[in-house]
Parts: structure tokens; C-alpha cells; sequence
């Protein structure tokens, strides 16, 4: 266990979290991805947790997800470089499939388990607003399950005084890229990354 009075850094957690062995995923992933971003950043992006590229690259949100984010962020007009970019889960679960790995959903005990290291990347960030994207990242956020309909659209408060904004994750769009509605449930990502801004 970290000496956690030690870790007040961004350098000093992700040594602590490159020698995680709280739960199992360690043990297949390739690395640890830890969160990235300005030390005292207004905004925290939270996603589920790395997909393959992240896990090859240790850092979040640099695949086919990320370059939806990107984009989104783009037409928000928010910067990434400001925000801190994040995972509820900081290893990456998969299957085997033949040569691929593809993602599998992090369980409550691992979700529980990775918390440990998100509140203390919130305590050295201390963000004003999360942006909790997926249902794995608003329950590492708020504490307990929450579904995206009953949260999206509005600032929820926080007990430490910050905001959650409950959105979808990027990946999402990514499944439902040949849908006729990608684009209206694009924008409703925009606009939910939009009120950022407002907090």
C-alpha cells in the first residue's frame, strides 16, 4: 500500500500506480495508464479505462475513442491541454480474441478498487466540474450507480463542493458510427461538454 501522506504529486501517483496490485487486471494489462494533465485543471474528463492503444501507449484516450473526444472537445471549445484527462480503471481488462483483445467491463469490485487512485488524482487536481463519460466513470465519480438518462443535461454537485456532468462515453458513438442519429447523438455530446463552460 503507498504511502498515501507521500503522494501529492502527479510524478509521486504514477510511480504508486505503476506498482498497483489491488486487483487482478494488473496482471494481463501492459501497463498502468495513469490520468494526464495541468496539475490544477478547472475540468476532469473521466472515462471508463484504457482500450488496447492506451494500454500499448500508457496514455488515455489516444485510440479510436480518443480521436471522438478529441473532436467533440474541438466543437465544445474546450482545449485538451487544459483539461485532465482520465480513467475510472487504470488497467486495461480485455478477452483474448485470436490476436486482438478486446474490451471487457470492468466489474463493482474493480471499479471500487481503482477508486483508491481516482480520489487521489482529485485531490492533487481538485477540478471544479468532472466530466464522468460512461456508467463506470459516473459510478467511480458519484459514489454509486446512476443511469446516463436520469443525470445527462444539468451540473449535479458533489459532496467536496465540485460538479459531475453524467455524458456518454465517446466509445458509443464509435458502435453506432453507421447509424442515421450518430450525428444528433454526437451533438447532444458537444452540448453536454458545453456546460463545462457554465460551472
Amino acid at each position: 500500500m503507498p504511502d498515501v501522506d507521500r503522494i501529492r504529486s502527479q510524478l509521486a501517483l504514477k510511480a504508486a500506480e505503476a506498482a498497483c496490485t489491488r486487483c487482478p487486471l494488473y496482471r494481463n494489462a501492459t501497463q498502468v495508464v495513469p490520468g494526464e494533465g495541468p496539475a490544477r485543471a478547472r475540468i476532469m474528463l473521466v472515462g471508463e479505462q484504457p482500450g488496447d492503444r492506451e494500454d500499448i501507449a500508457g496514455k488515455p484516450f489516444v485510440g479510436p475513442a480518443g480521436r471522438i473526444l478529441d473532436q467533440a472537445l474541438e466543437e465544445a471549445g474546450l482545449d485538451r491541454a487544459k483539461l485532465f484527462v482520465t480513467n475510472a480503471v487504470k488497467h486495461f481488462k480485455f478477452e483474448p480474441r485470436g490476436k486482438r483483445r478486446l474490451h471487457k467491463r470492468p466489474n463493482a469490485y474493480e471499479i471500487d478498487r481503482c477508486h483508491y487512485w481516482f480520489e487521489l488524482e482529485r485531490a492533487i487536481v481538485k477540478p471544479k466540474v468532472i466530466v464522468a463519460m460512461g456508467a463506470t466513470a459516473i459510478r467511480s465519480v458519484h459514489g454509486k450507480p446512476l443511469t446516463i438518462a436520469k443525470a445527462r443535461g444539468r451540473l449535479l454537485p458533489l459532496e467536496d463542493g465540485g460538479q459531475m456532468i453524467a455524458t456518454i462515453h465517446p466509445s458509443y458513438l464509435l458502435r453506432i458510427r453507421d447509424d442515421p442519429g450518430w450525428r444528433a447523438q454526437f451533438k447532444l455530446f458537444v452540448r453536454d461538454l458545453k456546460l463545462c463552460k457554465a460551472a
